[in-house]
């Protein structure tokens, strides 16, 4: 075994995260490296419960996981954040403000906060989310807290990475059953109405109201679970147990029918063909011959002299001169 391995093993925080900026380098050279501590670290993870957080920007969401890290602290967990923030499409660059806004959880032994950038990646997760996870499990991390970025249709994409997806609403924005949508909702197994506290606190218990009598014309995301719906104030550090017992309740039912064990396989399974994706992706891309005319081509798609089915088929041969494109003209 690594020695970067053992000290992970061994809960060296600075390991860890040497650890996952390992596996989140673009390097071929790293690629290896961080494949061989997975390898390494597989057999020690699988037994934390893995919880997916989100909510539409205002909702509270790093003051509601900050109190309920503090509180899961309280009764004995150790508590890892991986907190993706979106990539900035002009400059590249991201925010990365998470540990500012988890000041007090921060500086807890107990607890691991990672702020990754998504790197551009779908779903609202940075493309290296899964392995990070994995690696906060190794190092004896008992509960792992996902944040999404934001709210929208590919974040359903939290699915496959985490055991139940908790979504956050807030009060006092409206027509509440506007926040009923399909898709992140579609998705959720919690549902949270944040900041139920001061003025908005009976504004929260009519949204509460609506919600779950809304939800009840919605096709459940876990079959045999109804989505129960949760005042909590993070603010005032309240609704946090209410929270808990329905995790450990929704685990419980899991782990008891199996779906635990099946969810988590369909979710390797999905990695496995993410990770193939990407490697096609990019080992399409630095193909010789793909190179040499993927630039030219791409400027004509763009100018509209040629239609991107046509470049695409003339690339394809390129890559794959021994297989005939089955648009291609006899």
């Amino acid at each position: 075994m690594s020695t970067d391995a053992a000290q992970i093993l061994a809960g060296d925080r600075r390991a860890l995260a040497r650890g996952i900026t390992l596996v989140e380098s673009a390097r071929a050279d790293h690629r290896l490296l961080a494949e061989k501590l997975l390898e390494q670290l597989l057999p020690e993870t699988g037994r934390a419960t893995r919880l997916g957080i989100s909510g539409a920007p205002g909702v509270g969401k790093s003051t509601f996981i900050e109190a309920m890290g503090l509180f899961l602290i309280e009764k004995g967990h150790k508590v890892a954040v991986l907190a993706v923030d979106p990539t900035s499409p002009v400059s590249g660059g991201s925010i990365l403000g998470d540990k500012t806004r988890m000041e007090t959880l921060a500086r807890s032994s107990e607890a691991f906060i990672r702020p990754s950038p998504t790197g551009g990646s779908l779903g609202g997760v940075a493309r290296r989310t899964r392995e990070a996870m994995l690696l906060c499990e190794a190092a004896g991390f008992d509960v792992i807290i996902v944040e999404t970025v934001g709210v929208g249709q590919s974040e359903t994409a939290v699915r496959d990475l985490v055991d139940m997806f908790l979504l956050l609403l807030q009060p006092g924005g409206g027509d509440e059953l506007q926040g009923l949508k399909k898709g992140i909702v579609e998705i959720a197994d919690l549902v949270c109405v944040n900041k139920a506290d001061g003025e908005l606190e009976a504004q929260a218990h009519r949204a509460a109201a609506e919600y779950r009598g809304a939800l009840r014309f919605l096709r459940p995301a876990t079959k045999g679970w109804a989505p129960p719906v949760i005042l909590t104030s993070a603010l005032e550090s309240r609704g946090f147990s209410d929270v808990w017992a329905e995790v450990e309740r929704f685990r419980t039912m899991m782990a008891e029918n199996g779906e635990l064990e099946r969810r988590r396989a369909t979710q390797a399974r999905a990695w496995l063909w993410n990770e193939l994706g990407e490697a096609l992706n990019e080992t399409f891309r630095s193909h010789a011959d793909v190179a040499d005319r993927l630039t030219k081509l791409e400027a004509e798609v763009m100018n509209g002299r040629l239609s991107p089915s046509a470049a695409a088929r003339e690339l394809l041969a390129r890559f794959l001169p021994a297989v005939k494109s089955p648009r291609s003209p006899d």
